[in-house]
């Protein structure tokens, strides 16, 4: 969800420029708000600037640290290129106490997202949670650079809403960010295809349509991920504000077939390049396809004739 030139050479200046924007990411990570799509459209957020006092605006989700009064500490907010870390956090409340009871959702109490800024490296987790609240999670991250990390969760109390929070993880190492991948309408992993049909458009909600084959077939007996036949995840480019689209129907829902589609509904928040990660699983393995939309410049991803490398060209994950 954005365009950043390849950056070669000089090594100095771009270790200051990384821990520059290490700290630049930090401090906008914790004053920034956010949304789900599917569940709140958008979370409102009262704001004195710009505005009359007490105005609120509609801000993604994925971009605050903090929200309705829950909080993400990154305990382990520095690690290395390559290198196998135990990622370790805690969701706080409002009393600065780790959350240790969560609603399961999608088969799980937290699901974790981490993805590279430049959005070619991502990786969707399920940490386990100890006695004391701390999640942790083993993690090795192929390049350096900064990262963005969301915990997507819910917790257990009356009136409670699934939010997510988003921190700042920086990868040490040589830091060459890559372009924004083309706009494609297929995309090839482990020998699957997958094509997509459907676009999104800023403010309305658009249908988005998976399709996937292997050596040229349709694939009838995709198998139940996560509680659906895909799971889709959608960043925007440039400050990766964070769409979690559900599926329009379920596994083991009598009008929905295992394959070779799978359905969602997305809205996104304004005009601007996303990329998305859709998560299909069959023969026992979670694979990931990933696509690079335009929202809002009049055009229908499944028009677009190009296709797709293997995406084995970039690092996605789960865990």
């Amino acid at each position: 969800m954005k365009t950043w030139p390849k950056i070669t050479g000089f090594t100095a200046a771009l270790a200051v420029a990384f821990g520059a924007a290490y700290g630049v990411g930090s401090l906008a990570g914790s004053g920034d708000a956010g949304t789900r799509a599917g569940k709140n459209a958008a979370r409102e957020v009262e704001t004195t600037e710009g505005g009359d006092a007490g105005e609120a605006v509609e801000v993604p989700e994925g971009l605050q640290v903090s929200a309705d009064g829950y909080s993400i500490d990154l305990k382990t907010p520095r690690i290395e290129r390559g290198r196998t870390t135990e990622i370790r956090f805690a969701i706080l409340d409002a009393k600065g106490r780790p959350v240790t009871d969560y609603e399961v959702e999608q088969e799980k109490e937290l699901h974790l997202i981490l993805a590279s800024r430049d959005l070619t490296v991502f990786r969707h987790l399920h940490p386990t949670r100890s006695g004391d609240g701390t999640w942790s999670m083993p993690v090795s991250l192929p390049t350096a650079g900064d990262y963005r990390l969301f915990a997507d969760f819910a917790p257990a109390v009356e009136g409670g809403e699934s939010l997510t929070l988003g921190t700042d993880l920086a990868v040490a190492g040589r830091y060459e960010p890559q372009p924004l991948p083309k706009q494609v309408s297929t995309s090839k992993v482990d020998g699957y295809t997958v094509t997509l049909r459907g676009d999104l458009d800023a403010g309305s909600a658009r249908e988005l349509t998976f399709e996937v084959s292997k050596n040229g077939r349709p694939v009838t007996d995709l198998q139940p991920y996560l509680g659906a036949y895909g799971h889709l995840v959608a960043l925007r480019a440039g400050d990766l504000a964070y769409l979690h689209v559900h599926p329009n129907s379920e596994a083991g829902d009598a009008r929905m077939e295992p394959g070779p589609t799978v359905s969602f509904t997305a809205t996104a928040p304004s005009a601007h390049g996303y990329r998305l990660f859709l998560d299909f699983k069959h023969e026992g393995k979670v694979r990931t396809a990933d696509f690079t939309v335009q929202a809002g410049v009049g055009g229908d991803t499944a028009a677009e004739s190009e296709h797709a490398e293997d995406s084995g060209s970039q690092e996605h994950g789960h865990g």
